[in-house]
């Protein structure tokens, strides 16, 4: 079976790292033995040498003190040495990753550079459609949802931009919550409802510490996964969990749970598991999706696992940090449907 080029690649600088180790460990192996049996011999003095000539036996005295001065400047001289050596390995092996992380930087850049114009011209031909229709006419919810959805990607192209460029956040570091979750149920209730799948979700109202695009991007991704694992019929859920300091948000399926892969390895790029075929069918993935989620909330001080899995469905817990103080009376949630056909209004018991 072949093997990934980039496993293949890392197999061999690792394979190339370790013989210069090995080199210069048996370098320095070599150097020091040949000092001390140099210092040995130019300690052997004349007389030593007559008596060994007179009795035909070798003896060579050596001081204790200088010896020990000898062996400590030796020592010390292959540390050093040693260190340099390990620096110029060092540099040398992460030549490769700096390079790998450039060219990411300029692809990302260069992508994102390249969809701001498409971007731009299918949002002024949406402002366009939208003038031409009249408010009554049954088309403009759609058009109007059509105009936020091209505002929402132009907004991660530049959030994109400025994670490739290494620039902070633009956008206030602060969001509420649950006008993120209602648009993150909103967009994905047109596939939700593709696939005979109810999203539901907690109506909580507290803000995080993560910007509003970026926080949008984490629940869609959730929710996209967890309605691509979700058999027809069921439910996936969003539920919110508010502590002093943190917040968690979770998003249940009801799908088979996760196979053929540790659960922990979900979270790393092009990361797939097994399904089953019997719930279900499973919409294509990259194994993307769940990556990206991870690399956004560790920017931002937060973090996501999975919660549990198992046959009955998985649920994946994102835990963010909390920008505003808890009330003194608290929050009382209530699950609302998120179907696609309503995305806004009062919690329903």
């Amino acid at each position: 079976m072949s093997r990934d080029p980039d496993e293949l690649a890392v197999h061999r600088s690792a394979v190339r790292i370790g013989w210069q180790v090995a080199a210069v460990s048996a370098g320095l192996v070599v150097v020091i033995i040949g000092l001390v049996f140099a210092y040995v011999l130019w300690q052997s003095s004349a007389g030593e040498e007559a008596e060994r000539h007179a009795t035909d036996t070798t003896r060579i005295f050596v001081d204790r003190d200088e010896l020990l001065a000898a062996l400590a400047v030796i020592g010390a001289g292959a540390v050093v040495l040693a260190g340099a050596a390990t620096w110029l390995i060092a540099r040398r092996a992460v030549v490769p990753l700096g390079d790998a992380l450039r060219l990411q930087r300029t692809f990302v850049a260069d992508a994102s550079h390249e969809l701001r114009t498409p971007l731009t011209v299918m949002s002024a031909r949406v402002q366009q459609l939208q003038r031409r229709i009249r408010p009554d006419d049954e088309n403009a919810a759609v058009v109007a949802a059509l105009r936020e959805d091209t505002r929402s990607l132009a907004a991660i192209v530049d959030d994109l931009l400025r994670v490739a460029a290494l620039e902070p956040d633009g956008e206030r570091l602060e969001s509420a919550l649950l006008p993120e979750v209602v648009r993150a149920a909103r967009d994905l209730g047109v596939l939700a409802d593709e696939r005979d799948v109810r999203i539901e979700y907690d109506r909580v109202e507290v803000s995080v510490a993560v910007p509003s695009t970026a926080l949008r991007r984490c629940i869609v991704a959730l929710l996209d996964n967890a309605v691509g694992h979700a058999p027809a019929g069921s439910v996936v859920s969003v539920s919110v969990h508010a502590a002093s300091t943190t917040v968690e948000l979770s998003v249940q399926d009801q799908g088979d749970g996760i196979r053929g892969i540790d659960p922990a390895r979900v979270f790393d790029r092009f990361a797939h598991g097994s399904h089953s075929a019997g719930r279900g069918t499973r919409r294509a993935s990259y194994g993307i999706g769940l990556a990206l989620v991870r690399e956004v909330v560790l920017r931002h001080g937060g973090a996501v696992r999975v919660g549990a899995t198992g046959p009955d469905g998985t649920t994946f817990v994102l835990t963010l940090p909390r920008a505003d103080a808890p009330s003194a009376n608290g929050s009382t949630p209530g699950r609302h449907d998120g179907g696609a056909s309503d995305a806004s209004g009062p919690a329903a018991s």
